[in-house]
């Protein structure tokens, strides 16, 4: 009888244990990381990402179109996302891009749909419409298990000849008002169906003369305040989950040169103190040439955690796989910083707890 009792009282450890770690520093540092995942289209059980996962040493994982696989397309993938959900102690984000129009990667060749760009839906300008086709979508995300969808853009069309936002029809246009309508739209749609949406990109990328993918960006003469609008329009009125910084370099927000990612002045000051934005903050990939190539792998952690960003996004497209990041090696990256006092405790717990917060909005774990 004792021995059962044992047995049993020692079988409850582990989940002791698991519970008395879910808020363990390692765990936050963990829900900091979102990883893309290289060209897997599954998951085998002697991944490296799944001890990575089952460790908490990954808060959430971007899926690109090499993740769809040609064969069984809506089963495989639907797979994917349920297996890497289950291997993490904490709900994961999910995520994609579907903007629709030329940045969609759930293609009709997969079996999937396409739905109109922004630039066609703003030209329209009918928000029921822009609610139809973007419910559609939402509706295929749920069913997918991607649970976050990088969108809205709410870039405004300010250069006509912006290569990259204008050019590729990703902006609703040049009105403040009409690019936050149909913003609000597309994040009314996909919370009907329990999917999170992230506002990009932080302060305005439409205005822009260069593409932040291939290198520095400098908008100081050609940026606009009114690029502003729909963020202070859909944050006054508590429309947003998260919102997505731009690596954009503006001599007035800040006179030491650091793009929005990197600056304090930028993600503290302006979006923060100014716009009263209380959630968290997602950078774009930090492996565009415009970071990469400028700033160091860890220096340029260290300066977008001390920014105030709270989700970092290492997405490992680049052509060369030696290239490619773990989140090992973000999480040990952030440990060092941490042990070296070069970003601090409280830092990591200010964005632990906004990235809860928004986490309490997923329907699906």
């Amino acid at each position: 009888m004792k021995f059962r009792i044992l047995a049993a009282l020692l079988s409850l450890f582990p989940v002791l244990s698991h519970a008395q770690s879910i808020d363990s520093l390692d765990l936050k540092i963990g829900q900091m990381i979102m990883i893309g995942i290289g060209d897997r289209t599954s998951l085998s059980s002697d991944d490296p990402l799944v001890q990575e996962l089952a460790q908490g040493k990954v808060g959430g994982v971007v899926l690109f179109e090499k993740n769809i696989s040609s064969a069984n397309s809506k089963a495989t993938l639907q797979a994917l996302t349920s297996n890497l959900k289950k291997h993490s102690p904490l709900p994961l984000f999910v995520s994609i891009d579907e903007e629709g129009g030329r940045v969609h990667r759930l293609k009709a060749k997969y079996g999937f749909f396409d739905i109109p760009s922004a630039a066609d839906l703003g030209r329209l300008n009918n928000p029921d419409t822009t609610l139809a086709h973007h419910r559609r979508l939402a509706a295929l995300l749920g069913e997918l298990g991607i649970n976050l969808n990088y969108a809205p853009v709410v870039d405004m069309a300010v250069n006509p000849n912006n290569t990259v936002i204008v050019k590729n029809e990703r902006s609703f246009g040049n009105d403040g008002d009409i690019v936050t309508r149909h913003a609000e739209q597309v994040i009314k749609a996909h919370h009907e169906y329990g999917v999170l949406t992230v506002l990009k990109h932080f302060p305005g990328h439409g205005s822009s003369t260069t593409d932040s993918h291939y290198g520095i960006v400098d908008v100081t003469k050609t940026w606009q305040l009114r690029e502003l609008i729909p963020y202070d329009q859909l944050i006054r009125n508590g429309q947003y989950d998260g919102i997505m910084t731009a690596h954009i370099i503006n001599q007035r927000w800040d006179a030491s040169r650091l793009p929005a990612t990197l600056s304090k002045s930028v993600i503290t000051t302006l979006l923060r103190n100014i716009l009263d934005y209380p959630g968290p903050v997602f950078s774009d990939d930090m492996q565009m040439q415009a970071i990469s190539d400028h700033y160091g792998f860890e220096n340029a952690i260290a300066l977008a955690i001390n920014a105030g960003v709270d989700v970092l996004m290492f997405a490992n497209t680049l052509p060369s796989q030696d290239k490619h990041v773990s989140a090992s090696q973000v999480h040990s990256t952030i440990k060092k910083l941490l042990n070296e006092n070069k970003i601090s405790e409280s830092r990591i717990n200010e964005s632990y707890r906004r990235i809860q917060e928004m986490k309490t909005g997923l329907q699906d774990q």
